[in-house]
């Protein structure tokens, strides 16, 4: 059974989230209000195969039919339902004249949220992007026959990058527009309606020791769901960048956090502020208006941070990585409220918005009028209830240690005092003992004196 470590707190949310892990199995995590709030692993999709390993996934978890896209390490796209992971249909990425799917993987995956449900059929539409910058956008008719058959209507494929490596992508909240970036190649936006690129980005300047940034682009993300304009894109170097493309081709706005590469980039709802991940594991809010750190999720992560989800109704984000824990924060009080181990290196994780916990409602007789009876009968019960005896908590570890420091601080005081009781005793007896030397001293001197007389 996977470990399961939580902090002193109420507990997660209710809510449900999905991994992808490296061996191609696909895990349902669940936490539940009713049961303590500690996420638990409810169901696994898929077998252990390390040629299917998981490259990227996007839901649709809109109530009807939530559907899940999944690009393998095969170069084969499985798109299945959300509920309980059975396979619609399967799409090959790979083509018969182009590179082998292990030399240009998908790194970039969309399943586009603007479908509508028909009687017989069911449409969706998908976009896909190599590391070569191969990127093609297909609508799929799923029917509903027992074979689950699937047909591919219209397909766009064009290239966004004439050479280096693609390692990024995203698509804004209206889906029209896509920007890509990676190795060698800057952060560039098309526009998906004509797959006609609208603005690219421009390299910073070279620095203060005359010393050149190469392009390299880790994760991307758009500031807000609602403006496509603004762009935060995490690089090689360790830098986060704001790129508005109504100013300008250059960042408005980078900094530096830390010291390894950043890994993953997520907005949030407010429009300004982002999550960063980097490749040792820390995990921190800025505020991109001013690129002012908000501040660190207190919990060092072991691995690097692959993928960052942002819930888009209750105030967690999800975390997961190299170190195979899934943990979930809390983004108000940047606590880590739960981490689930997984067993697998992790490279992406969903939440499904739709979840429910299902707990019991109460009944309409409750809240009818009560009788007299009943209200007679509820009195004598609160009375019995307040005249129980009320059971002493146990000491926590704190007061624990507050007593033994008490005691400590006490004997440290009995034995102050002892020493200088014995220091007082000896200063006693050490005046004693000079003031009899003294008299004897005296007494010898007149002995002599009466001495001198007589002899005289």
């Amino acid at each position: 059974m996977p470990r399961t470590t939580t902090l002193e707190c109420p507990g997660c949310p209710s809510l449900r989230a999905l991994t992808f892990d490296a061996l191609g199995l696909i895990k349902v995590i669940e936490a539940k209000v009713s049961q303590g709030g500690a996420p638990r692993v409810v169901e696994r999709w898929g077998e252990l195969d390390s040629s299917k390993c998981v490259l990227a996934a996007s839901i649709n978890d809109r109530k009807d039919d939530p559907l899940l896209a999944v690009a393998r390490k095969t170069g084969m796209i499985e798109v299945l339902s959300a509920i309980n992971g059975d396979i619609r249909f399967t799409v090959s990425n790979a083509n018969e004249d182009g590179p082998r799917p292990e030399d240009d993987a998908v790194v970039g995956l969309h399943l586009f949220a603007g479908q509508k449900l028909e009687l017989t059929s069911r449409s969706c539409t998908l976009l896909t992007c190599t590391t070569k910058g191969n990127t093609s956008m297909r609508s799929i008719e799923v029917t509903d026959s027992p074979a689950g058959s699937a047909s591919i209507g219209s397909s766009n494929t064009w290239s966004v990058c004439s050479s280096g490596n693609i390692l990024c992508s995203k698509v804004d909240g209206s889906e029209k527009c896509a920007i890509f970036g990676g190795k060698g190649v800057e952060m560039n936006m098309w526009d998906l309606d004509n797959c006609t690129k609208i603005w690219a980005a421009k390299s910073p300047p070279k620095n203060s020791l005359d010393i050149f940034t190469p392009t390299w682009f880790t994760s991307s993300t758009f500031l807000s769901k609602d403006d496509h304009r603004k762009i935060v894109a995490g690089t090689n170097s360790h830098q986060v960048r704001l790129y508005d493309i109504s100013a300008q081709r250059r960042p408005v706005i980078s900094f530096d956090f830390r010291e390894t590469p950043i890994k993953s980039v997520t907005e949030d709802l407010d429009g300004y502020t982002v999550y960063v991940g980097n490749g040792s594991g820390d995990l921190a809010s800025f505020d991109m208006r001013t690129g002012k750190l908000l501040g660190c999720f207190l919990g060092k992560c072991s691995g690097s941070i692959r993928s960052i989800a942002r819930h888009p109704e209750l105030p967690v984000i999800a975390s997961c990585g190299l170190d195979s824990y899934l943990r979930l924060w809390d983004i108000k009080t940047r606590q880590l409220l739960s981490a689930v181990f997984l067993k697998q290196h992790l490279t992406n994780v969903v939440f499904d918005s739709n979840f429910a916990d299902g707990e019991v409602k109460p009944s309409v007789a409750a809240d009818l009028p009560l009788n007299a009876d009943q209200i007679a009968n509820e009195t004598e019960i609160r009375d019995e209830e307040e005249t129980l005896p009320v059971k002493r908590k146990k000491a926590s570890k704190e007061d624990e240690r507050r007593k033994k420091k008490k005691a400590t601080k006490e004997n440290e005081r009995n034995k102050v005092k002892e020493a200088s009781k014995e220091n007082n005793g000896s200063e006693k007896k050490a005046s004693k003992e000079n003031e009899g030397s003294k008299k004897l001293k005296s007494k010898k001197s007149k002995r002599s004196k009466c001495e001198i007389h007589d002899e005289s």
